[in-house]
């Protein structure tokens, strides 16, 4: 059911993500807009360390040009 832990693979790049914004929060300055929710940490490292998989929101953001 769940993708196995391995721990050589790459991780997520929040910022390579269309759900990845940056807020005025000085406490948790980076949020998830799929997630919902903001941290102070990368939102695919929160994801990580609490559920033990990678984030499975990931959405490359488009090239507009």
């Amino acid at each position: 059911m769940y993708k196995k832990i391995n721990y050589t693979s790459k991780r997520v790049n929040c910022r390579k993500c269309n759900y990845f914004y940056v807020t005025w929060d000085a406490k948790s300055p980076y949020g998830c807009k799929a997630l919902g929710f903001k941290t102070p940490n990368m939102p695919s490292s929160d994801v990580f360390n609490n559920s033990g998989i990678e984030c499975l929101k990931f959405l490359p953001k488009s090239n507009k040009f």
